[in-house]
């Protein structure tokens, strides 16, 4: 598999010939205001260009949203994604929303089982601890499994929970891919992996590769990709957590 990391959560993952687009964030740089009751309000997002073109972006075989914040799917996206692309999305609640906007092709993940003899499972996450998962809501993660590649878990915007542990010890994943930037409101803890639930998730999976999307893209995610590096390093990580720049390219 291929996964290139655009911007923010948003993936494409090339993965036994068919392309996915995770979590489509195309707004230019600077579009949308910082995210109201957080630190930096001064700075709009997000803080960087797309480093795919949108061209590049919609030439997909599917779409996946794992929630409907605006910096995983946005008007942008919804603007320039054709109408009749398949879009799963976590629940009914979703997938009502995005046919609302004008999508066609819209369904469950829980609802697909098997695309071209991939294997696709909807995992749970937490948005956060606490009484701050009121406002940031139901989450998802998902798992790409194929007899022919490398088995895939996009943990989506969560933090170091059960459902993660337990999503890690049903589908043994070869690979992770984890939303860092310890997001943070100015109350409540963060709502995105910091450096200890990245350590957490290094321990658990003792042979999966990590990789660390969602970092330096909004006004209200604060852990620097400097400063994880640094942590790795000091941790003895380094032979499995990768931290890539956006536009970057990994192949497993």
């Amino acid at each position: 598999m291929d996964i290139k990391v655009v911007r923010n959560a948003t993936l494409l993952l090339y993965y036994n010939d068919k392309t996915f687009l995770i979590d489509p964030f195309f707004a230019d740089k600077g579009s949308m205001p910082a995210f109201p009751n957080t630190p930096n309000q001064d700075v709009n997002n997000p803080l960087v260009s797309l480093t795919s073109s949108i061209e590049e972006l919609i030439d997909v075989d599917a779409v996946f949203v794992t929630h409907l914040h605006p910096d995983h799917f946005d008007d942008k996206a919804i603007e320039m994604l054709p109408k009749s692309i398949p879009v799963y999305a976590q629940n009914d609640h979703d997938v009502q929303t995005i046919q609302e906007a004008g999508f066609t092709n819209v369904n469950t993940i829980d609802s697909i089982g098997h695309y071209d003899g991939i294997q696709i499972t909807k995992t749970g996450g937490s948005h956060g601890r606490g009484a701050i998962i009121e406002m940031t809501g139901e989450v998802c993660g998902i798992v790409f499994h194929h007899e022919e590649e490398q088995t895939l878990y996009i943990a989506g915007d969560t933090v170091w929970v059960e459902e993660m542990e337990s999503a890690i010890e049903t589908h043994d994943p070869d690979v992770i891919v984890v939303n860092g930037g310890a997001a943070q409101f100015l109350e409540g803890g963060p709502i995105t992996m910091t450096e200890e639930d990245i350590h957490e998730t290094y321990k658990a999976a003792r042979n999966a590769q990590i990789v660390v999307d969602h970092m330096e893209s909004l006004n209200h995610c604060l852990l620097k990709r400097s400063e994880l590096k640094d942590y790795v390093e000091k941790n003895n990580m380094t032979d499995r957590v990768h931290v890539p720049d956006d536009g970057e390219v990994l192949s497993f």
